[in-house]
């Protein structure tokens, strides 16, 4: 096994021995280099800095014996969480874990690009006492919401917790609940959204509707609202799918409002009052989901225990419009 050589971006040349055939370039580099993650090779292939015999690759291309690797290696991410000041919602807290109502705008754990101003960077300021989480830069992450989606979410302090919570996730004994604003009105007003989810064939980012390919997605829903072109919306996921709501609302042709990865428009206060164009901002400047309540077993006591985070202000200030100038 190799290390990491202490002077980061000098050129490394790996010949590949006898005993290798068939195997994922991402998976060898990460196994010769084990304090590095393969998140982290992967992205130092994608960027170019990996190259097989003189030619760039993918994480996936395939190595075999007398192959050449040229390998730059590029800085590893630091592992410091920087604790920054910024302001949480805390709707319950004991000595396993926080409940807190997540705003938006706000990325929940550092990622490629985002070092700061992150949930992580905000907790880590909070308390010193959080789970070792999901991986590495996020202490204490037991599941995760979108940059723009509100609402409530449970955060581990002890790594006990962490897995206890967490398999619960995965074995789906968590009970979850959203509030969304659509475009229209499904024509059923409730009912059973039964549609595989896979990476999206042509944009990396984005998630869709895969038939043949994709994982088992199931969302319930139920209208709760219905007004003149729009619809509030009480969604229940069965599975935890990236996007899944999301994709799935639009999959029904009634995408999320702001939401425009997926179809989803800004709507004006203008607009809705059928006024004249005006300078305004928009009523809600971002994909108008809600993580409403969160229902799980509570990792000490075993008690089952639900939390719930009322409507941000803009989400409500929609609805208020809504109700006045759009009631059916």
């Amino acid at each position: 096994m190799d290390e990491l050589p202490e002077a980061n971006g000098q050129p490394l040349t790996l010949h590949v021995g006898v005993s290798i055939r068939e195997r994922r370039i991402d998976k060898y580099l990460a196994g010769r280099f084990r304090n590095l993650s393969r998140r982290f090779i992967q992205d130092a292939i994608r960027s170019g800095t990996v190259k097989v015999n003189g030619h760039p690759v993918k994480p996936s291309f395939k190595l075999t014996h007398r192959d050449v690797i040229d390998f730059v290696m590029p800085e590893p991410p630091s592992k410091t969480i920087e604790p920054e000041d910024i302001p949480l919602d805390i709707i319950y807290e004991d000595d396993d874990l926080i409940v807190l109502n997540k705003p938006a705008d706000l990325i929940v754990h550092p990622a490629r690009g985002n070092k700061h101003g992150t949930l992580v960077n905000a907790l880590a300021h909070y308390s010193d006492e959080l789970s070792c989480g999901l991986g590495e830069f996020r202490p204490g992450i037991v599941h995760r919401l979108d940059r723009n989606t509100t609402g409530v979410m449970v955060v581990a302090k002890r790594d006990t917790a962490q897995w206890k919570i967490a398999k619960q996730f995965e074995l789906r004994q968590v009970s979850k609940s959203y509030l969304a604003i659509v475009h229209g009105t499904p024509e059923l007003t409730a009912d059973r959204i039964s549609a595989p989810l896979g990476v999206h064939p042509k944009v990396r980012e984005k998630y869709s509707v895969r038939p043949e390919t994709g994982k088992e997605a199931v969302t319930f829903y139920e209208v709760v609202e219905a007004f003149r072109g729009f619809s509030l919306v009480h969604c229940k996921p069965q599975t935890g799918r990236t996007h899944q709501i999301r994709v799935h609302l639009s999959y029904l042709k009634h995408p999320i409002v702001a939401d425009d990865m997926y179809g989803g428009k800004l709507v004006y206060p203008w607009q809705l009052a059928d006024a004249e164009p005006q300078p305004e901002n928009p009523v809600v400047a971002r994909c108008a989901l809600h993580a409403w309540t969160l229902e799980f077993t509570h990792p000490t006591t075993e008690q089952r225990v639900k939390f719930d985070a009322p409507l941000p202000p803009d989400m409500q200030t929609f609805l208020e419009l809504l109700r006045q100038h759009r009631a059916e």
